[in-house]
């Protein structure tokens, strides 16, 4: 089955936060997952696709770079979305179809908002998804932690499904392009 990583929104603004926004819930932990499963898919040789949201930073600029930290390979590809949505007004779905990809194993930000699209997005689109659920991460709001938003997601994520395509979330030390979603058919 071919399979592809999908990292989402893992800017340098977003993730560090600013004047106006805090930094993202155990942000080095999800630098350091993120490495790992980047390291997972070379070794595997799965495409590696990127995300950038042109509302971080005004889209420009080092803050609206991927974070410094991650390893970003020449062999991956940058798309960059106006949208919410991953798939929205990008060439990402597109792209995907043209490798044959069947499998995305999803990590990013934030978690409430692009990535919990992202997911229910790709099901709709016949992926099935691992989202990596020590491998996403937020700010919290008002009336959830960072933490709880997380949990709930992982919660009502694992087992989303859209007919015959559906998520399940499993962690990064787990086998991820190991695909379990036939378990479950």
């Amino acid at each position: 089955m071919k399979q592809a990583l999908l990292i989402i929104d893992v800017q340098q603004e977003l993730v560090e936060g600013n004047q106006e926004e805090k930094c993202v819930f155990n942000k080095e932990g999800l630098l350091d997952n993120i490495n790992l499963v980047i390291e997972k898919a070379l070794t595997l040789n799965h495409p590696i696709v990127f995300i950038r949201d042109k509302d971080v930073a005004e889209g420009k600029g080092p803050g609206f770079n991927i974070h410094q930290r991650l390893n970003v390979p020449a062999s991956s590809v940058v798309f960059d979305k106006e949208a919410t949505n991953s798939f929205y007004g990008t060439p990402l779905l597109g792209y995907l179809k043209e490798k044959g990809i069947k499998h995305l194993v999803i990590m990013g930000c934030q978690t409430e908002h692009c990535i919990d699209t992202a997911v229910r997005t790709a099901t709709v689109n016949q992926f099935d998804v691992t989202l990596v659920g020590d491998g996403h991460s937020t700010t919290g709001s008002d009336i959830l932690s960072a933490k709880q938003v997380i949990s709930h997601h992982n919660k009502i994520l694992h087992g989303h499904y859209n007919v015959d395509h559906f998520s399940v979330v499993r962690t990064v030390d787990e086998d991820l392009f190991e695909p379990i979603h036939n378990n479950y058919r």
